[in-house]
């Protein structure tokens, strides 16, 4: 795996810049009807991101554990799906906005079943629904299967799981007015006592970031190379997350932000762009509807600044770069297609395999480009300039669509890669 040089990484430089920005807005509160999480430090704040080929991106402490709470529910709903199928799970478990807050009794009425999977009452019905002889089998298969989503065994905070479980009898009133419908599909005390220790699982921020952009990868893990759970039941979670991922509130982030996503009262938030990346960010202080403040605010300028609305964008079929050559005095990288986000991302991580060393040239051959877009036009000139700031020369090969675009034309260009690379060589310092 090549590693970005920092001055091409627009990525990190972006988290960095939100996240000191950010860290200042204090409002909200810390989640103290559960007591262990009222102990949580309210500045604590973390930002990470991760890309479908495994690259990480972070900024602040990345790495501080906490509990995984509700961000736990999408994915414990992906196991239930990979082992029974939807048809199955549905009968259980719906699939429609509830409109109401994650822990309020929001039950079909005659059946008792709950709206979906992200509100508290579905997510203890999906929880019973893993199989296991016993609460122990039942949680190590779920602690598994976090584990696995994560890339590396998790464990629980067993402080955070007695407090949930002292404290947790709303979540009791919901699974035993589920059970006396026939709507619940184990004993109550069984399965909120493993749902209490789900949500005691112990993550951290790249942990998070990992487990969305396994969904984002179609279940496949981007880091290990994992197939957790199969494609179709990636798709289906994540149809749920848009819908229902975030409350009461699902249908203005939906709007706004344009990402499935899902959050949690430990602090945790997770956001998905499928075929991209999953990104997490961690800050204990919570809106009413018990989400990261901070967390809202920083998926929301990400979403904008680099247009990573849902609805903006189709898959991507061919791979962005088809071309790379570090040569002594001239490195080169060419691209096609659509230069967006995530094309932007995969160049400058290619072209940090081929800068040459003190001087020399770096040639982009764009020629085969057939749009750019403002995020991938922003993120490629900031890394040009960064790179002749420390004295290399940035040349373009254009064709008509990109010598187009002005935040391109700063660079020196050409009408074919053969040009680029001859001028490059007359600036080769003789021998």
């Amino acid at each position: 795996m090549v590693t970005i040089r920092p001055e091409l990484d627009v990525v990190t430089e972006s988290l960095v810049e939100l996240h000191g920005r950010l860290a200042a807005l204090t409002d909200g509160t810390l989640a103290d009807y559960i007591p262990q999480l009222a102990l949580a430090d309210p500045h604590a704040f973390a930002l990470s991101l991760v890309s479908m080929h495994g690259d990480r991106y972070q900024a602040g402490e990345a790495g501080l554990p906490f509990t995984v709470q509700s961000v736990s529910k999408p994915f414990v709903y992906a196991l239930a799906l990979a082992e029974l199928g939807l048809e199955e799970v549905s009968r259980w478990v719906g699939t429609e906005p509830s409109g109401e807050a994650y822990n309020a009794i929001s039950l079909e009425p005659g059946t008792g079943r709950p709206d979906n999977a992200m509100i508290n009452a579905g997510a203890i019905v999906t929880t019973a629904l893993v199989s296991g002889g016993t609460c122990e089998q039942r949680f190590e298969r779920i602690l598994d299967c976090l584990s696995r989503f994560a890339g590396r065994r998790l464990d629980v905070d067993e402080a955070v799981y007695a407090s949930e479980a002292q404290t947790g009898n709303r979540n009791r009133a919901l699974a035993y007015l589920m059970s006396s419908t026939g709507a619940l599909p184990a004993t109550p005390s069984d399965a909120v006592d493993t749902y209490f220790r789900q949500c005691a699982v112990r993550v951290t921020t790249r942990d998070l970031a990992v487990m969305a952009a396994t969904l984002a990868n179609g279940g496949v893990n981007p880091v290990t190379g994992e197939t957790v759970v199969p494609r179709h039941v990636a798709v289906q979670v994540l149809a749920v997350m848009a819908s229902c991922g975030m409350y009461d509130a699902s249908g203005a982030w939906l709007l706004r932000v344009g990402l499935p996503a899902k959050s949690g009262v430990g602090g945790g938030l997770i956001a998905v762009s499928p075929a991209r990346f999953g990104i997490a960010v961690h800050s204990p202080l919570l809106d009413a509807s018990g989400t990261p403040v901070r967390g809202v605010a920083v998926m929301r300028e990400l979403s904008e600044r680099f247009g990573l609305h849902l609805m903006h964008h189709p898959m991507r079929s061919a791979p962005t770069v088809t071309h790379a050559d570090a040569g002594e005095w001239t490195g080169l990288v060419a691209a096609q297609g659509a230069l967006d986000f995530t094309a932007a991302e995969r160049l400058l991580r290619e072209l940090s395999g081929v800068v040459p060393g003190t001087g020399g040239c770096v040639v982009l051959d764009l020629l085969d480009v057939t749009s750019i877009d403002a995020a991938g036009a922003l993120m490629v000139s900031s890394a040009l300039t960064r790179l002749e700031e420390q004295g290399h020369r940035a040349v373009l090969a254009v064709g008509p669509r990109a010598a187009a675009d002005a935040r391109l034309s700063a660079w020196q260009s050409f009408t074919s890669r053969q040009e680029a690379l001859e001028w490059c060589e007359n600036l080769r310092p003789a021998e």
